[in-house]
């Protein structure tokens, strides 16, 4: 099991860029692959992007393809999440996740594929 702490969120204008960031211990980072989710008020948590062990395949949500970028430095079992272009649209709290995989190029956007979530960073976009 590993552990999962999320940073970065905050209020941002709409146009404003942020970048959380999940720091990870407890596993072997490096044999995870990640996802960032995200859940509105009243809503279901959504994909949001997610990246293989080695950092060679990322996917993204639709609405995020062209200004979310996820990255990860497995020296510093971290993953990253450079959002750009913020709507009051990606207003919510967002989560990192964490499983363990097999394969080097595989990712994952569902949120039963995941075992590990952290608490959340709350992200509001203010129009």
């Amino acid at each position: 099991q590993v552990q999962l702490v999320e940073s970065g969120g905050g209020l941002v204008q709409t146009g404003g860029s942020l970048r959380l960031s999940c720091t990870a211990s407890g596993g072997t980072f490096s044999t995870y692959a990640m996802g960032w989710f995200r859940q509105a008020p009243g809503k279901e948590r959504e994909f949001v992007a997610s990246i293989s062990k080695s950092g060679g395949v990322t996917n993204y949500v639709d609405s995020g393809k062209g200004r979310f970028t996820i990255s990860r430095d497995n020296s510093k079992n971290k993953v990253y999440l450079q959002m750009n272009s913020l709507t009051p649209e990606d207003t919510a709290i967002y989560y990192c996740a964490a499983r363990w995989s097999p394969s080097n190029s595989r990712t994952y956007s569902y949120t039963d594929a995941y075992a590990d979530w952290g608490q959340g960073t709350q992200v509001t976009v203010s129009s």
